[in-house]
């Protein structure tokens, strides 16, 4: 590192966390220590691999602090890696994405110029397992980009809200000082849940309009789809850890005196979360994880859902109210092209663009 801690006043601390993620690991480290910004540490939690990232981390003596422990899962990586930071900026950073350089400097000037931000967060370029770009972007071009106060997102529609994965964000460690350590039972994968949509409860958040990183496909990742059609492990996933992390929200607007009402409640939630329920129900019953679940329970629910989504064009609330309505009467085969058109925005085409304008989404 070229600046010690104690030397800059936003100094960056990027933690890059890895387990058995040694062939794109040097990658991952190189983008970090190539920052434009030169007051920046990068800190590498080995997750318990058995590759060869351990020989990988060791090749780069002191340009990084190694962090070397047996596998508990994403989490306990995350919480030894702060353990160790001296940032007052954080970017947690997956082994097997990419930092473009220029991040931590653009990530820098938006906290120094809104220093009451808890999180800044970028759009991703989305690149193969060789690192190619595939020409798609996250999040999708239809999707909103929102900024500032987003605490009634949070405590009205959790999942509707665009919120970048790990490597899409930044973080004040003034927040995270509030929030970790992360329950590490909870969160052995996908603890970005858990960090994406608590912090906003704390402060605005920012939404650069800059790429900020490359989010690498291999089919092998935690939570993302390997294939071009929907995946019911994947949607059961998403309704896991989306319920997971609900106490945890509850917990923090307690904590901050924020007003909750229907945040808890199964029937009142996202739009996104109800249809994923809705698709694991009608495609695959026997593995649905919510057994009281009925098709006309979530029509009737989803139908509640649309109608509060304060977020979006009344066409758009009526569209999300006649998918619902399809997917319940619809044949099997139907109803998998309708979830798949609802989950997948890559099999939507132009039509994306429409949707775009009925987010609200300047096209």
């Amino acid at each position: 590192m070229d600046i010690q801690p104690g030397q800059a006043p936003w100094f960056v601390s990027i933690i890059i966390t890895s387990h058995n993620y040694g062939r794109f690991l040097r990658e991952a480290i190189d983008s970090a220590l190539n920052q434009t910004y030169p007051a920046v540490e990068v800190i590498v939690v080995d997750d318990g691999s058995t590759d060869n990232s351990r020989e990988i981390i060791a090749s780069y003596g002191d340009c990084i602090i190694p962090i070397l422990q047996e596998n508990h899962g994403q989490a306990s990586a995350f919480n030894a890696g702060i353990a160790r930071s001296h940032g007052r900026v954080v970017i947690f950073l997956d082994a097997d994405d990419v930092l473009l350089p220029q991040t931590a400097q653009q990530v820098v000037a938006a906290f120094q110029q809104n220093p009451e931000l808890v999180k800044v967060q970028y759009p991703m370029r989305v690149i193969d397992a060789c690192g190619i770009p595939t020409g798609a972007i996250k999040p999708a071009e239809h999707l909103p980009r929102p900024s500032g106060d987003l605490r009634r997102n949070i405590l009205r529609i959790p999942f509707d809200t665009t919120w970048m994965s790990t490597s899409g964000n930044a973080f004040a460690m003034s927040v995270l000082e509030h929030i970790f350590p992360i329950p590490e039972s909870n969160f052995g994968i996908l603890a970005d849940y858990y960090l994406a949509l608590i912090t906003p409860l704390f402060g605005p958040v920012l939404f650069l309009d800059t790429i900020g990183a490359s989010y690498r496909i291999h089919g092998s990742n935690n939570h993302q789809p390997g294939t071009s059609t929907i995946s019911l492990p994947y949607i059961r996933q998403t309704i896991q850890y989306s319920y997971g992390t609900l106490p945890y929200i509850q917990k923090f607007a307690d904590q901050l005196g924020l007003e909750t009402r229907d945040t808890v409640k199964r029937e009142n939630l996202s739009v996104s979360l109800l249809a994923n329920r809705l698709i694991s129900l009608k495609l695959d019953p026997l593995h649905h994880p919510i057994p009281e679940d009925t098709l006309f329970g979530l029509f009737k629910w989803g139908v509640t859902a649309s109608l509060k989504r304060f977020d979006v064009s009344w066409t758009l609330r009526f569209l999300f109210i006649v998918w619902f309505g399809a997917m319940v009467l619809a044949p099997k085969p139907v109803a998998r092209w309708l979830a798949e058109k609802f989950s997948m925005p890559e099999s939507r085409g132009r039509f994306n663009q429409i949707l775009g304008r009925l987010h609200g989404v300047h096209q």
